[in-house]
């Protein structure tokens, strides 16, 4: 019951931006996304409340949610201005008495927040790959498939061959408490990373006991975490990048950007292996087709 009210009075609420306020198109599908973000996470966090009935701690628990997602402090407060300005609206039209937003306060730009990079900023970190190189060869394809599918740096380390999918633009994940899930594959990454397999890993002499690893150093073992670390630490001041950045900056930035770009809660999660939102829900778990569509709407490399 309480879902449907929302989009209800998500609906009015896009009618009173337009006629009200006169805003453009594109504002008041933010906020109207806004809103629906709010709705989506008190939906499968099983707090079952209408919008008039929301407090300041449901309010709290969404912002904490979307800063553990990775969102960057800008992304945060902008989505926390288009729901003060949905309580605003109920205000006006005598729905509720009392704004549950006035105390709530964004997040201090100062707080330590996970670097997030514009799109701008990770096309300027993967173009500063030299390609000529097999070690270029390589490091493009793993930042490719970071940024294209949210994965932990472990999982990168520890990706299969047999894991790989390319006929279903599929990779099969190992995450954390050897849970396994599937995630959506974009495009340029399957593209890196088929030239990788097929022209550079081949001619690695491989170590006993790594054969099944899709990502090798020059040695022929698993590549590990810390020369990740080192390779993207050298692109960024390759390109004069001032952000503190890591591997996980790119999944951090995969989840602002597919967020950022519309997608919704459930599904980002899906992708990124969170559990869930509270340690008792029972994780419904979406469709692979519409995770792929997800990725070809959403995501800015597709």
């Amino acid at each position: 019951m309480a879902g449907n009210s929302w989009s209800l009075y998500n609906k009015e609420f896009a009618n009173y931006l337009k006629l009200e306020r006169s805003l453009s198109k594109n504002s008041i599908e933010a906020y109207v996304h806004d809103v629906s973000l709010l709705a989506q996470y008190l939906e499968i966090s099983k707090q079952n409340v209408s919008p008039m009935a929301t407090t300041s701690k449901h309010l709290q628990g969404f912002l904490q949610h979307i800063n553990e997602l990775g969102m960057s402090a800008h992304s945060q407060a902008r989505i926390l201005s288009g729901i003060k300005g949905f309580y605003k609206y109920l205000l006006f039209e005598e729905l509720i008495e009392k704004d549950p937003t006035t105390l709530i306060e964004g997040p201090r730009l100062g707080r330590k927040l996970p670097d997030t990079l514009d799109y701008a900023e990770i096309v300027k970190l993967l173009d500063a790959i030299d390609l000529s190189s097999p070690e270029g060869a390589r490091n493009r394809a793993m930042l490719e498939v970071l940024y294209s599918s949210g994965l932990r740096v472990s999982e990168l380390v520890e990706l299969k061959r047999a894991n790989v999918y390319f006929d279903l633009g599929f990779l099969r994940v190992v995450g954390k408490g050897n849970k396994e899930r599937l995630v959506p594959i974009g495009r340029d990454a399957m593209k890196y990373l088929k030239i990788y397999l097929d022209e550079v890993r081949i001619h690695v002499p491989i170590q006993k006991g790594f054969e099944s690893h899709v990502f090798l150093n020059r040695a022929g073992r698993k590549i590990s975490r810390v020369s990740i670390f080192l390779i993207i630490k050298s692109l960024a001041s390759k390109i004069g990048l001032t952000k503190s950045i890591s591997p996980h900056t790119f999944r951090h930035s995969f989840a602002t950007h597919l967020i950022e770009g519309g997608a919704d809660l459930r599904a980002v999660q899906e992708m990124l292996g969170h559990e869930s939102i509270t340690t008792t829900e029972i994780y419904t778990h979406l469709d692979r087709d519409y995770l792929k569509q997800v990725i070809r709407d959403f995501h800015p490399r597709s």
